[in-house]
């Protein structure tokens, strides 16, 4: 995936300092609901210009990201995969051009698998340490949020490993790059990991208002074992229900590398797996305002040709009834 998506990871930003991605930055008066959302990614949404914690000024393009898994390798602790629906990956705060960071305070790491392990993916990068405290879920039971923590154990899961080493990976990686996220923004009285409940809160609200399992099936896109689809026809079905093009990605086998793409220059893959959707936001992000926007960059990875994308089914004892 990170192929797809260029990296530009800014040093001052990957160090953890007092201040997260604005140093100085007061706690005091951020009630954004005082204040005129602005669009991210328009002239108007510069740090100088707007409360940072009140419109996401720092990765402004912001992308909801799902999977289409077939199993999660720990079946046998109850770790199922829902019935019809697509799963949770994450939301992302690129910057406005489709480049991005990561790992934007070191002092909110709680990933116990970084990757990359580097700021900025490079051997020349700071360190990202592993996390060896607390599961991230133990944040949300401190807060009471046991809805939620069910809700994420249903439709955020793992593969191969616990569902929670996802969500801390999610957090760590992603939701520090959040202008909005600083945790400045919760005010003198913060509580600690008070963002990382409402990171995953609101992860959960976009995701819940984009059901690519329904509009695929909607557009007469089912999972099936003998059927294969044209990623075109992916595109329209999810096009017409979003407003804009996602990007869709693929894995598996190169079509090139299959008996029915023998002999063809496409190269891309054969097995539908992931979904990105882009939006603009107004406000800061945890007000669910957003603007769908086309996909920025390559719109798949998956094969172009006729018929040559699968939607597999997932594995029966995988799936919670």
């Amino acid at each position: 995936m990170s192929a797809a998506r260029g990296v530009l990871a800014l040093a001052i930003f990957s160090q953890g300092v007092l201040g997260g991605l604005y140093p100085g930055l007061s706690t005091a008066n951020h009630t954004c609901s005082l204040v005129e959302p602005v669009l991210s990614c328009s002239s108007r949404a510069e740090p100088d210009l707007v409360d940072t914690c009140c419109a996401e000024t720092y990765g402004g393009l912001i992308l909801q990201t799902q999977f289409w898994n077939t199993y999660t390798g720990l079946e046998s602790t109850g770790q199922l995969l829902p019935k019809d629906s697509w799963t949770i990956h994450g939301l992302w705060p690129d910057f406005c051009n489709g480049s991005y960071t990561q790992y934007c305070d070191l002092k909110r790491q709680y990933d116990p698998f970084p990757a990359p392990n580097t700021t900025t993916g490079t051997a020349d990068g700071t360190p990202v340490p592993a996390w060896t405290g607390a599961p991230i879920s133990d944040f949300i039971k401190k807060f009471a949020k046991y809805d939620l923590l069910a809700f994420m154990n249903k439709y955020w899961l793992g593969q191969n490993q616990p569902s929670w080493v996802l969500w801390a990976h999610e957090f760590s990686k992603h939701a520090t790059c959040f202008s909005s996220f600083d945790t400045e923004c919760y005010g003198p009285a913060y509580a600690d990991h008070a963002e990382v409940t409402d990171f995953f809160e609101t992860v959960v609200s976009y995701y819940q208002a984009l059901p690519t399992w329904r509009w695929l099936a909607e557009g007469g896109v089912r999972p099936s074992n003998r059927t294969a689809y044209s990623v075109s026809q992916i595109q329209r079905a999810l096009a017409h229900k979003f407003g804009k093009l996602p990007y869709i990605g693929c894995s598996g086998p190169k079509f090139n590398e299959t008996a029915a793409g023998k002999g063809s220059l496409d190269n891309g893959y054969t097995v539908l797996s992931e979904m990105w959707y882009y939006y603009h936001v107004r406000g800061r992000v945890q007000r669910v305002d957003g603007v769908p926007v086309d996909v920025s960059g390559k719109a798949t990875s998956c094969a172009t040709s006729k018929n040559a994308v699968w939607y597999y089914e997932r594995t029966p004892h995988s799936v919670a009834h």
